[in-house]
């Protein structure tokens, strides 16, 4: 885990042979000789994703474990006990950018299987331990996969929360445009991606005056966890007279317009995490979490309401059969593991679950966020998790 931890995998240029950059291209390489030296067959998709295989059968019969070694960017550093690239030990956890938010999961999976191999465990399916490159920003790497290779129709991601997601939310990305004019505002600016809460936003205004605001990061699924600095930043601007109050208001205090938006799987969050100028307009990109049982038209109709807007991104929800085989097979699993009776819960958060036909996320956080500074993980609890992922792997391919 630390080795991999160690490599920078944030999604930047692309170059021939590595299309989301040299640090992913690094990280794939590295994964993969390291199943290789597990004595595993792996297989590198154009350097868009790579697999592990154990065992043999129809690649659609197969059980698929998609994890993904892409990050987060690590965010204000000052905000980091440690380096965020050099994995550490620290009061009984390990604390690095990712080490939750896959890599961890990823290296637990592999080992799983090359325990199982070694004890001369014969799997009734082919298991492919997928390894995806772009989760965090866009799944080129999964559409690549779907082009080049076949994908399992049944599997889980060990990348979200225990004890078994069986519902994820629709995912909408979209671009709020506000015409505000050049009179006041020369440069305003927050955020690094549109699925993180913003914690660091800042402005110059015409007078030549710079304001600043720092937050706290958090997953866009999760905005109620973090502190957004965009929020702040608007909200004194709008005070001051700079930007029309009704934008501070339609993006941050718009309770009475989404309130009523909630199913089973919970309510809908709405998160403004990105914010740029140009020209005169203002430029916010939100994160929004949808409940399942809505459609995507119909909180557009909702949104529209709020001002004009663009679609950046899309996921439909996902929700499988509670009563179904594998979400009963991982929830016993786990509860047989650590001793409680859970029972599946829905998500916010988009895992590689939705690639799949019958596929759900499986842990392993359970009081660990990603996408914050000092990210971690309790070491026992790896060990934990290092065993429900072998018996899980075990009790769905025997």
């Amino acid at each position: 885990v630390k080795e991999w931890v160690s490599i920078k995998s944030v999604k930047d240029f692309t170059c021939e042979g590595a299309p989301f950059g040299k640090n992913l291209n690094n990280m794939l390489n590295k994964a993969l000789s390291d199943a290789n030296s597990l004595g595993f067959e792996t297989k590198n998709y154009d350097g868009y994703i790579g697999e592990v295989v154990f065992g043999e059968g129809d690649d659609k019969d197969g059980l698929a474990i998609l994890c993904h070694l892409d990050v987060v960017p690590e965010g204000d550093l000052s905000k980091w006990q440690t380096d965020p690239y050099i994995c550490q030990e620290k009061d009984g956890y390990l604390i690095g950018r990712g080490v939750v938010d896959d890599k961890a999961p990823a290296v637990l999976c592999l080992y799983a299987l090359k325990e199982l191999k070694d004890q001369g465990f014969k799997p009734s399916k082919k298991i492919k331990l997928i390894f995806g490159l772009d989760e965090e920003s866009g799944w080129a790497c999964i559409d690549h996969y779907k082009k080049v290779a076949v994908m399992p129709k049944t599997g889980f991601s060990p990348d979200a929360e225990f004890p078994v997601i069986y519902a994820e939310k629709g995912i909408l990305h979209v671009e709020f445009l506000f015409d505000i004019g050049t009179q006041k505002i020369s440069s305003l600016s927050g955020g690094e991606r549109v699925n993180m809460v913003c914690d660091y936003a800042s402005c110059t205004l015409q007078s030549g005056e710079e304001i600043s605001f720092n937050g706290v990061s958090a997953h866009g699924s999760t905005p109620s966890l973090g502190d957004n600095a965009i929020k702040k930043l608007l909200n004194y601007l709008a005070s001051k007279g700079y930007v029309d109050r009704e934008i501070y208001l339609s993006l941050f205090e718009n309770d009475s317009l989404l309130n009523k938006i909630e199913d089973e799987s919970g309510k809908i969050t709405f998160s403004p995490n990105v914010i740029d100028f140009k020209d005169g307009v203002l430029s916010v990109k939100t994160d929004i979490r949808y409940p399942c049982t809505y459609k995507k038209e119909q909180i557009e109709k909702t949104i529209s309401k709020i001002g004009k807007f663009n679609v950046l991104s899309h996921q439909a929800p996902i929700m499988s059969d509670k009563n179904g085989e594998l979400v009963k097979t991982l929830l016993d699993v786990y509860n047989k593991e650590f001793g409680c009776n859970e029972k599946p819960i829905a998500i916010g958060g988009g895992t590689y679950a939705r690639a799949l036909e019958n596929g759900v996320a499986f842990g392993p956080s359970i009081d660990e966020p990603c996408h914050v500074p000092n990210e971690k993980i309790k070491i026992e609890k790896l060990k934990k998790c290092y065993s429900v992922y072998k018996k899980a792997i075990y009790e769905l391919t025997k």
